[in-house]
Formats: C-alpha cells, structure tokens, sequence
C-alpha cells in the first residue's frame, strides 16, 4: 500500500486535515491502534511517519467509510491486516476510476 508521500514525518495537525477529523480522533486511534507508533520529539509532539499515515487510511476505513466498531476494527487488523490493506486498495482504486470517469462525463 503506497501513498505519494512527500516528507519524512507528519504532525498531528497535518493528519487530522488529512482526514478532516479533529486531532483529538488522531490521538484515540493512536492509543486504541497498536500499529500506530508515531516518534515524539523534544517537546513530546507527535511525529508520524508515512506508514503511520497509510495505517490511519486502513482505520480510517474500516471505522468511517465501512462503519465497523473501533473493537472490529481492531479484530480486522489483528487477524488479517494484509486483506484490510488489500480491501482498502480496491476501494480507492474504485473512487479513482469513479471520479476519471466523473471528470470524463464532463466533455461529453
């Protein structure tokens, strides 16, 4: 799973406006998620490398756009990540070719 990733660490407030969500959803989802692990520096703000950033699109996912619990989600990752990971791909795979396909209605 890639994403175009431009930097080596993101804030808080960088993946909360990635996702729309407040940075108090980043931060129970950090703690409820065990494959988020972001770096903290001197301060103690969070760092999130580019891995944490496609882990927040699985569960960002599984919780919003499919509407499982948090404990599913959970139970998702833990027993089987890779076809989470693989779901997940198909689907934006799909809205990519949805919104070509929109943008291509628009010349005809």
């Amino acid at each position: 799973m890639t994403y175009k990733v431009e930097k080596l660490y993101y804030t808080i407030g960088e993946v909360a406006k990635m996702f729309k969500v407040n940075t108090s959803l980043i931060r129970y989802w950090e703690k409820e998620f065990d494959i988020i692990k972001p770096h903290k520096n001197k301060k103690g703000n969070r760092l999130f490398t580019p891995q944490d950033v496609n882990n927040f699109h699985i569960i960002y996912h599984l919780v919003k756009e499919r509407g499982m619990t948090l404990a599913g989600a959970k139970k998702k990752l833990k027993e089987n990540k890779e076809d989470a990971e693989h779901n997940f791909e198909v689907v934006k795979k799909l809205k990519d070719i949805k919104q070509l396909l929109e943008e291509l209605k628009e010349y005809i």
